[in-house]
Order: structure tokens, then C-alpha cells, then sequence
């Protein structure tokens, strides 16, 4: 899918995130999210600065001047604390007005600053188109981590078909300290048949769902329904997600 897309998909996405926070109430948004330790007054102050620091991300590649993401990890944790408290109107409009201002940076970035190499906050060097699709990302992931009525079984059909491909891909690329309970496994897609081998030998463990099962679970925002393992059992513990992206 071309960034132009997945830019038109995003921005529908963070409007279904403001009809899912504008049903709320402010004491809901102080109550426990899918997330531990963090209400829903933290995600939805996540989701607003991350918005804010892929925009950086952006600026960097339109002016070639370095800007890091977040100044420092102790700083996006203290801007998370401070915002997380707010009312259910200003967390909306916090939402809102970040994820406008992202929306038209990336919409006005000159061509020739769109392959240009930014760095996240983990240290992954990436294209600057790529942070498009590392915020739809955020958005989907985080939506359901709202614990607000809106999961896996929710997500744009686009988002699963793309962010499935990708994190297959991905973890297909990762070395085997990093895979977890995951390593020796083969992963597949049953749907599209797209497959991860993760260090995976003739006669090895497999997991296999649809791209969206498989998705929800390698995401963390699901318990593995709709996986079905091979030897039978529950399906592991993923990595970690999202991952270091391969193959751009």
C-alpha cells in the first residue's frame, strides 16, 4: 500500500479513536486501560504525543536538521504522567489537533524528503515514509488498548492486510535472542499465506490463524484466539511488538 493510502486509512482511524474517547466520561478515561499501570487518560495522551513525535521525525527529514523523536525517554514518561489526568474534552481535542497537525505535515513534505533516513526512539533507522505507517500503528494498537468496546475484530480490513504482511516480514528478520517463546516456530497466514520461518526446521512447531487472529496475538492485544498451535497447546508468549522494520 502506498503511504498516500495508509495516510487516507490513518486519518479515519484516529476518528474512530475521538468517537470511541467522545463516549466516555471523564471518570472513565481515569480508569484502568488494557495497558498495565496506565489508564485511559495515559493512551490517549500517548496517542497525541506520539503524533507529535513522528512529526518531529517528519521535520527532520524536510529540513535535514536531527530531531530526535522524544528529547529523552524521561521526558516522554513525565509528559505521559502530567497529561494523563485530564478531562475526557481536553484528551479529545489533545488527539485531535496532534493528529491534524501530523496529518498535514505529511501531507505537504516534499517528495525529495520522503526517503530521507530518520532514527526512532529505539534506534531503528527507517525512511521517513515509513513513520506513516508506524503511527497507524500506534493508532490501531492503541485504540484497543483503550478497553473501550473497540478490538481486534475491529481493525480496518487495509490495516490488518498491511500491519499482518509487515510483522510477519519482520519477525522473520529478527535474531533468535529476540524471538522469545517464538524461536524454532513457523508462522502462517492462512488467509493470504504469507509465513514466517523463525529459525523453523522440517517437523517444528507452527502457529497458523487469519492475518487479523494472527495480528491481534503477535501484537500483544490478544490471548492467541483464533491461533491454532502445532504441537497443541496454548499459543507462546510474542516478542515484544511492534519490531525493527525489514526489508524497506
Amino acid at each position: 500500500m502506498d503511504w498516500r493510502d495508509a495516510l487516507d486509512e490513518l486519518d479515519r482511524g484516529v476518528l474512530a479513536v475521538v468517537g470511541t474517547l467522545e463516549r466516555l466520561s471523564d471518570e472513565d478515561m481515569r480508569a484502568p486501560s488494557a495497558l498495565p499501570g496506565w489508564s485511559r487518560g495515559h493512551v490517549a495522551t500517548h496517542i497525541a504525543r506520539n503524533a507529535e513525535s513522528l512529526w518531529n521525525l517528519l521535520e527532520w527529514a524536510r529540513t535535514g536538521v536531527e530531531i530526535q523523536q522524544y528529547p529523552s525517554i524521561d521526558k516522554r514518561n513525565a509528559d505521559l504522567g502530567a497529561g494523563a489526568g485530564r478531562g475526557r474534552a481536553e484528551l479529545v481535542e489533545d488527539v485531535m489537533a496532534t493528529a491534524a497537525r501530523f496529518s498535514e505535515q505529511a501531507r505537504t513534505l516534499p517528495e525529495d524528503a520522503w526517503n530521507a533516513p530518520v532514527q526512532s526512539m529505539m534506534g531503528w533507522w527507517h525512511p521517513a515514509w515509513y513513520s506513516v505507517y508506524r503511527r497507524w500503528n500506534e493508532v490501531e494498537a492503541h485504540h484497543v488498548d483503550l478497553a473501550a468496546g473497540y478490538g481486534p475484530a475491529d481493525w480496518p480490513e487495509p490495516y490488518v492486510r498491511w500491519s499482518a504482511a509487515a510483522t510477519l516480514t519482520d519477525m522473520a528478520a529478527l535474531p533468535e535472542d529476540l524471538l522469545g517463546g517464538l524461536a524454532g516456530y513457523r508462522i502462517t497466514a492462512t488467509d493470504s499465506g504469507e509465513s514466517a520461518d523463525l529459525g523453523w526446521a522440517p517437523g517444528g512447531p507452527e502457529a497458523s490463524g487469519s492475518g487479523r487472529a494472527l495480528l491481534g496475538w503477535l501484537s500483544g492485544r490478544s490471548d492467541g484466539a483464533g491461533v491454532s498451535v502445532r504441537p497443541e497447546g496454548p499459543p507462546p508468549v510474542p516478542p515484544p511488538w511492534p519490531h525493527a522494520p525489514a526489508g524497506l
